[in-house]
């Protein structure tokens, strides 16, 4: 099996850890089930990859660049929210502690456009989204933005370079096609 792209593996790797019931990559029993039955093919095969996937890059890459794929791409609540407070208390900015760590989850769990928490998708409350409420003090709104996006910017940078380090892995396996789709 073949990733298109490496924004693929690492959604499909990431989400690989939620599929069963039990958490984490659980692949034995289905394997072990499948080599019953003959070779690994299909869904079982997939999932094995995508869990390989999982490991050899929690393994290979940085543990500051795991972190900013956990926080932007994870769908495993604890260890998105667990991604989300360590970059929070490592950002750089002269902005308080409450608005880099507000600026850190608003920007790991976007506000979807129609989304009121209706859907299955996280969704944070209205009032997350107002940065009047990321400070205690009254703060210009102009210098508001402009830490929000130093802090937006340095997130785009971890995860642009996580996502080079992680396209680095996958090429030397051999995992992302070369045929575009």
């Amino acid at each position: 099996m073949t990733y298109r792209n490496v924004v693929s593996a690492v959604v499909r790797a990431l989400a690989a850890e939620t599929i069963n019931s039990a958490g984490g990559c659980d692949f034995e029993p289905k394997v072990q089930c499948a080599k019953q039955k003959g070779e690994i093919v299909g869904k079982e095969a997939a999932f094995l990859v995508d869990c390989m996937v999982f490991s050899r890059l929690r393994k290979g890459l940085a543990p500051a660049h795991w972190l900013a794929l956990l926080a932007q791409y994870s769908t495993h609540t604890q260890r998105k929210h667990d991604a989300i407070v360590t970059i929070a208390k490592g950002i750089k900015s002269p902005a308080p502690e409450r608005f880099r760590h507000a600026a850190v989850v608003t920007w790991a769990m976007p506000k979807l456009p129609g989304q009121e928490g209706k859907r299955s998708t996280n969704v944070l409350p209205s009032g997350w989204y107002c940065m009047d409420n990321w400070v205690d003090e009254p703060t210009a709104e102009r210098t508001q933005y402009r830490w929000k996006s130093a802090i937006c910017k340095e997130l785009k940078a971890m995860v642009d370079g996580a996502l080079a380090e992680a396209q680095a892995i996958l090429d030397a396996e051999e995992l992302i096609s070369d045929i575009a789709a």
